[in-house]
């Protein structure tokens, strides 16, 4: 692992720099849930006996943000060139099975990951698929650890609290995946549904980030700054984790309830946090490279 670039000798990290494959691998996910969702109004979604395309639409969308989201942030994990590339390269990978396994075994008409009755092929893809699904979170969380070294930190401390937090989402987003996988399906109980847990636990890499990125440019206080972070961070944690309650209770993730409330509760003051963040970063920084704090406005809203 080298050492990571300082902001003051090397000049600013940029957004996505260095990882063109890995945007073009998301792309490439965008165009085939687009031609998905395309099919989808022609012609429906059942694909006899047992495939549903708009799972394929879904699956291909959300792979896609999963990998631009990763691509914005991987530049600042403190990986080198070639670490970043030992886990970029097999990553893209791993995305393009998993790309080719949803979207030709469900127009096949089979649910690649929980295969009924299918041929030694299709079980042969599901078999991998599920040892490629293993990897994705493998090599996920060998990279989740480089972003929690102090010299990390030091050189974008918002943005890096943003990213850890998210990392954490994250982990529990995975721990979802692996529950789907055991149960053998999505539903818990009567009416629990743990894909709630897993897709709101990935979103986190867009949200607390984001959070961080703007917090590094507004006129708040270093100390202001990096509260709302966390304050955003922690909270975003915790609602997955009434969710992650309520889903082993068996019920609704809208059904009202005392995890549901704390939920509910919990996003809104990640939300709360991050406009607070946003109202005071001046529109002309937002997109700029230099991570050094905007003058501080005489009041601040």
């Amino acid at each position: 692992m080298r050492k990571v670039r300082s902001t003051k000798q090397s000049g600013a990290i940029r957004l996505f720099e260095g990882e063109k494959w890995l945007v073009l691998t998301s792309v490439l996910g965008f165009l085939l849930s687009a031609f998905c969702g395309l099919w989808v109004l022609a012609f429906g979604s059942e694909a006899a006996p047992g495939g549903n395309i708009l799972n394929a639409f879904s699956f291909n969308a959300a792979i896609g943000i999963f990998l631009l989201s990763t691509a914005a942030i991987l530049p600042y994990s403190g990986l080198g060139s070639k670490s970043r590339a030992f886990f970029r390269y097999p990553y893209i990978v791993l995305a393009l099975y998993s790309y080719a396994a949803e979207t030709v075994q469900n127009f096949r008409g089979v649910n690649p990951r929980f295969v009924v009755g299918g041929t030694p092929f299709d079980e042969a893809v599901g078999n991998i698929f599920a040892f490629v699904a293993l990897l994705l979170v493998l090599f996920y969380l060998a990279v989740a650890i480089t972003y929690f070294p102090p010299k990390v930190y030091a050189n974008y401390p918002e943005f890096a609290t943003g990213i850890r937090y998210a990392m954490v989402a994250v982990t529990l987003s995975f721990a979802a995946g692996i529950w789907i996988s055991v149960n053998q399906g999505r539903t818990v109980g009567l009416h629990g549904n743990i894909i709630w847990l897993h897709g709101l636990g990935f979103h986190a890499l867009q949200a607390i980030p984001l959070v961080g990125w703007l917090a590094e440019r507004s006129s708040l206080s270093r100390a202001t700054r990096l509260r709302l972070v966390q304050v955003a961070g922690i909270a975003y944690v915790l609602g997955l984790i009434a969710i992650g309650w309520q889903t082993v209770l068996g019920h609704a993730v809208l059904e009202w309830s005392v995890p549901t409330v704390a939920a509910g509760a919990c996003f809104l003051i990640a939300l709360v946090a991050g406009i607070r963040v946003l109202g005071n970063t001046p529109a002309d920084r937002i997109f700029t490279p230099s991570a050094a704090p905007a003058p501080r406005r005489s009041r601040v809203l």
